[in-house]
C-alpha cells in the first residue's frame, strides 16, 4: 500500500497536468468514512475555512478518492466550492488530452457513464462543459428531468459509434495479422517513460513529458531491430492506481492493442519511491483486461530511468536484470528483466536485442521446396525469415530458414506451389 505522502504528490500531479494551480494540500485520516460528507465535520469546517482565508478564494477542491454522489453535494454546498473526485479529475485529464476522434469519444461516454450515477436526489446539473462533456467550468445548467432521457440516448449513440470504431480496428488488426510483422506493446504506469521509450527506439517524435497521462492516444510504428527484423512498436495510454471503471470500460477499444501484441514490454520507473506499488497496478489493470499468469505471451520488464539512480542503486538494478535472463521467456509475474535509460539510451540497444531474442525463441528450422523459376517466393523468404542456407537441385531450390508458425502459415497461403519438408526431410539437404 502506498504511504499517504505518495498518494498526495500524485493527486498534485494529476492537478498539474490540466495546469491547475495547487495552493494548498494536505493528507487527512479517515478512520470511520462518514455516508454524508467522506471526512468529519470538523475537517469539512477547517477546509471552509481555510478556503474563505484565501484574498482569491479557490474555486476548486479535489478529493483523491472515490465520492458518492450525496458526498460530493454536501461538499459542495458546504465549501460554496467545486469538487473533483479522483474518477471526475483523471476524466477531466483525459477530456484535455485526448486527440483522435477515438479517444475523444471514448472520454465522452466515460463522462457520461460517471456522470448518470451522479443524477440521483438533489444533485441538480448535468454537466458544465468546457469544449466537451467536463466538469471544470462553463456556461449553462440543464435539469435532471429533462436530460435523463437525452442523456441516456446519447449514451446509447456514443456506443454505437464506438462498436464502429471497434470493428473497424478489429479489421485493422487482422490486416495486421496477416502481416509479417510481429506487434510489441509498451505498457506501464503513467509517467514511467514509455512515450520516451518509443521515440528513442522508433526515431518518433510522440510528446513526451514529464507529465502524468502525456499519451492517450495510441500510436504505432515499425522499426527494425539489430538483424534487420521488423516489428511493429505500439505506444499504449498509461495506466494508475484506482483507474477509473468508467475509463477501462470505455478505452478497451485501444487497449485491445495490448490483446494482440506478440510480446509486451511493461515499461517502470525504477528510480520512483512507488515502483512496486506501481507495478501492482499495471498488472491489476492488465488482469481487467484478460492478461494474467496464464497469458503465454512473453512479457519483458523494462527498468527504466537507471540514470536518475546513484551508482550502487544502478548496480542493483543491473544485478537484479541480470538474474532475470537466461531462464526462458518472461510472464506476467516473472518477467525477463533489463535496465535501462529511454532518456540517454544507455542499454537500449540491449532491449532491442532481447526483443530479438525472445521474438525467434519459438522459431523452428524447415526446408523448403520452391521451383527455381519463382524468384518471388526466394524474396519473400529472405525479407521475412532468417534463410540459412540455399541449395539448386534441378529445377527446385531448397531454402533451409528458421521462421516462425505464424510466418509460415503465410507463406504457405501466398505460394501454395512451395513444399515445406519435416524436420526429417531436411537431413539430406544439409548434409
Amino acid at each position: 500500500m502506498r504511504p499517504p505522502e505518495a498518494r498526495l504528490e500524485e493527486a498534485i500531479g494529476l492537478a498539474a497536468a490540466i495546469n491547475l494551480n495547487v495552493v494548498d494540500s494536505g493528507v487527512v485520516s479517515v478512520v470511520q468514512p462518514r455516508p454524508a460528507t467522506l471526512i468529519g465535520g470538523g475537517k469539512v469546517d477547517d477546509v471552509k475555512i481555510l478556503l474563505d482565508s484565501f484574498e482569491h478564494r479557490p474555486e476548486l477542491v479535489i478529493i483523491d478518492g472515490a465520492l458518492t454522489p450525496v458526498q460530493h453535494r454536501n461538499l459542495e454546498t458546504a465549501w460554496q466550492a467545486k469538487v473533483l473526485d479522483r474518477t471526475a479529475l483523471i476524466l477531466e485529464i483525459f477530456g484535455e488530452r485526448a486527440q483522435t476522434a477515438e479517444g475523444r469519444l471514448q472520454v465522452e461516454l466515460a463522462h457520461l457513464d460517471y456522470q448518470r450515477s451522479r443524477l440521483v436526489r438533489s444533485w441538480t446539473h448535468l454537466e458544465r462543459q468546457r469544449g466537451g462533456a467536463g466538469f471544470l467550468g462553463g456556461p449553462g445548467e440543464r435539469q435532471i428531468e429533462s436530460d435523463r432521457r437525452a442523456l441516456d440516448d446519447k449514451i446509447v449513440r456514443l456506443r454505437k459509434k464506438l462498436e464502429d470504431v471497434k470493428r473497424t480496428r478489429t479489421l485493422q488488426r487482422a490486416r495486421r495479422k496477416r502481416a509479417p510483422h510481429p506487434v510489441v506493446a509498451l505498457v506501464g504506469y503513467t509517467n514511467a517513460g514509455k512515450s520516451t521509450l518509443f521515440n528513442r527506439l522508433t526515431k518518433a517524435s510522440v510528446k513526451a513529458q514529464d507529465l502524468l497521462f502525456a499519451t492517450l492516444d495510441p500510436t504505432m510504428r515499425a522499426i527494425d531491430l539489430p538483424s534487420g527484423v521488423r516489428v511493429i512498436l505500439s505506444d499504449t495510454v498509461g495506466f494508475i492506481s484506482e483507474l477509473p471503471t468508467q475509463l477501462v470500460a470505455a478505452f478497451r477499444a485501444t487497449l485491445e492493442e495490448v490483446l494482440e501484441a506478440d510480446i509486451i514490454i511493461h515499461v517502470r520507473d525504477i528510480a520512483h519511491e512507488d515502483t512496486d506499488a506501481q507495478r501492482d497496478d499495471v498488472i491489476s489493470v492488465l488482469a481487467d483486461l484478460g492478461i494474467g499468469d496464464d497469458d503465454e505471451r512473453p512479457v519483458i520488464e523494462a527498468l527504466n530511468k537507471i540514470d536518475l539512480l546513484d551508482d550502487d542503486e544502478r548496480s542493483n538494478i543491473f544485478v537484479i536484470a541480470n538474474a532475470s535472463q537466461g531462464a526462458g521467456t518472461g510472464t506476467i509475474s516473472a518477467p525477463v528483466r533489463i535496465a535501462v535509460s529511454a532518456q540517454t539510451g544507455d542499454n537500449v540497444n540491449n532491449l532491442q536485442a532481447l526483443v530479438e531474442e525472445t521474438l525467434t525463441a519459438a522459431h523452428t528450422t524447415v526446408s523448403i521446396i520452391i521451383p527455381a523459376a519463382d524468384g518471388a517466393a526466394r524474396a519473400w523468404l529472405h525479407q521475412r525469415s532468417e534463410v540459412i542456407e540455399e541449395l539448386i537441385e534441378g529445377d527446385e531450390v531448397v531454402v533451409l530458414a528458421r521462421l516462425s508458425g505464424k510466418v509460415q502459415g503465410q507463406f504457405s497461403k501466398t505460394f501454395p506451389n512451395a513444399v515445406i519438408d519435416t524436420r526429417e526431410d531436411q537431413e539430406r539437404y544439409s548434409a
